[in-house]
């Protein structure tokens, strides 16, 4: 399948900069993946859109401030440093033409990062970088990867958490569609309600639209909500460098659903209710998680599931889900399960509607 189905022309500035004004007040499309009529309306009209009984499904990740701004030392140039996953540790590693600097020479509870960093091609391995603020983090370059990717030692001075460090002074990672600095209201509007589980990169951020009046509305109808988890990171994101769909890879990503939640879906799919994914992260998870049965297994492991067209949906009847980039993994995922044709017809709909695109954008329900 040529990568190039998936293309769309979409007006910059349909592109969301900021989220809505308030928590709840996206728009809300709502297409039939059987007949092709699509219905306008808002998120709160979600309650109405499903059926009693139905069974909802969201992710209850949190996102980390995982962008890292800095120098490099000692020349003092800017450093910008995205973490998109912990590196298991290597205590005998050593970065080639590394000078001795207190992070390499093993400061208590260091932490080995894989990264994006910029200026790559001044960051090779045994470059150093210093992040400040409330705290401050120490950084050595100790690998340098594919696709301008480093592996990066952070470490404190004072042997304090790097964790810590990390929540104290850097900055959530805004997708870089969104052509701002972030603010200090994106740590409460780029994360859910439902965010629990320390550990993505990116939001889900189809259960941005969510708060606590719908979900109570979502009761009230009779709808089940249950909770999962899977940290996005790099691999929901990374750009499709293939020409054709099935020669794209999906890095691993980790997940866990408890005994309780695949009992209640399983109860609901037993029972012929309907499982609606919240996000296409939720989605990936629960049809990763389905066992020779159709059941959910319960458990945590990691999961490089690719959905496109042609694939067979064994536990997901219903995705709620933004509106998303051309050519990514996760347009291809919606047109899997909503149909090519369907979905290409439906974003054009959305276009000529005004709708608004991709994280801190409008909602879109397939049914």
């Amino acid at each position: 399948m040529d990568v190039r189905e998936f293309d769309f022309d979409l007006p910059p500035e349909l592109i969301a900069q900021e989220p809505a004004p308030r928590r709840g007040a996206a728009r809300l499309l709502h297409l039939n993946r059987r007949t092709g009529a699509v219905v306008h309306g808002s998120i709160s009209d979600l309650p109405l859109a499903l059926r009693e009984g139905d069974v909802v499904v969201v992710n209850n990740t949190r996102v980390f401030p995982a962008r890292l701004l800095g120098r490099r030392v000692p020349s003092g140039g800017a450093v910008e440093c995205l973490l998109i996953g912990r590196e298991a540790p290597d205590n005998d590693r050593a970065a080639e033409g590394s000078r001795s600097v207190p992070v390499s020479a093993g400061m208590a509870g260091a932490q080995d990062w894989q990264a994006l960093m910029h200026p790559g091609q001044k960051l090779r391995p045994g470059a150093r970088v210093v992040f400040e603020g409330s705290c401050t983090l120490h950084g050595e370059v100790l690998e340098q990867r594919f696709y301008g990717r480093r592996v990066i030692r952070l470490a404190r001075e004072d042997g304090g958490s790097v964790d810590d460090a990390i929540e104290a002074i850097g900055h959530m990672p805004l997708p870089p569609y969104i052509k701002r600095d972030d603010h200090p209201a994106d740590r409460e509007r780029y994360q859910t309600v439902f965010a629990r589980e320390r550990g993505s990169v990116a939001a889900p951020t189809a259960g941005l639209h969510f708060t606590p009046e719908l979900n109570a509305a979502l009761t009230a109808r009779g709808i089940d909500m249950i909770e999962i988890t899977l940290h996005v990171g790099y691999g929901t994101f990374q750009p499709v460098r293939v020409d054709r769909v099935e020669d794209h890879k999906i890095e691993p990503e980790p997940f866990t659903i408890s005994e309780a939640a695949a009992a209640a879906i399983n109860r609901a799919r037993d029972d012929g209710r309907r499982i609606i994914a919240v996000g296409t992260t939720t989605t990936r998870t629960l049809e990763a998680a389905c066992g020779p049965d159709g059941g959910i297994v319960a458990g945590s492991g990691t999961t490089n599931l690719f959905i496109f067209p042609g694939f067979s949906f064994r536990v997901v009847q219903g995705l709620l889900t933004n509106f998303h980039l051309p050519h990514s993994s996760l347009l291809m995922l919606v047109c899997a399960f909503g149909g090519l044709a369907p979905v290409r017809a439906a974003y054009r709909e959305a276009i000529e509607h005004g709708y608004r695109f991709y994280s801190y954008g409008d909602a879109m329900l397939v049914t």
